[in-house]
């Protein structure tokens, strides 16, 4: 999003990754339970250092911290003609709490207000966590993907397809 580099709301602080994020990082992404439906497995140091980096040169991922710890990450990136993409990843003992909502909302506030007519996102179809939060956020499902896509191979090297939801949100709809 264009200038802004900080975003905080009432408990958090939304902002750009640093090559320091690495440990928050390590600390979340190495749970399998947080990176159940990610296109990833667990990382480990050295993959949580070169991510953190990557992030931190990127205009697309935001950290979500609560004071000065990072507790998740949101992806949100213009993809074609004012359509945005939407993604976020949080430690499980961060979940449910309302933070992605939280962070989300002032993105997805921020985002339209700069002028974007359309933020979409997918997720796993079992992935009930990531879809009610799209829906609390006002994203209506526009599709049921049948295995669409493959992050995984099984022994024999054939594809473990999978399949996908397709949320999306028109600037109109949003309030």
């Amino acid at each position: 999003m264009k200038g802004t580099k900080t975003i905080e709301t009432e408990r958090l602080i939304i902002r750009k990754f640093v090559p320091g994020d690495w440990p928050d990082l390590l600390e979340y992404l190495s749970d399998p339970r947080v990176v159940k439906y990610e296109p990833y497995g667990p990382i480990n140091q050295q993959q949580s250092i070169e991510i953190a980096q990557s992030h931190s040169e990127s205009d697309e991922f935001w950290a979500v911290c609560l004071k000065n710890k990072v507790i998740g990450n949101i992806y949100l990136e213009e993809v074609v003609q004012d359509s945005w993409e939407l993604g976020f990843v949080f430690h499980y003992d961060f979940q449910h709490q309302g933070y992605g909502y939280e962070a989300a909302s002032r993105l997805i506030d921020q985002v339209f207000a700069q002028g974007a007519h359309r933020i979409f996102a997918e997720c796993h179809p079992d992935n009930q966590a990531s879809w009610r939060l799209l829906e609390k956020l006002g994203f209506k499902r526009e599709g049921h993907l049948r295995k669409n896509l493959f992050f995984n191979k099984a022994e024999d090297g054939t594809p473990i397809w999978q399949d996908t939801l397709v949320y999306g949100l028109l600037r109109e709809e949003y309030t």
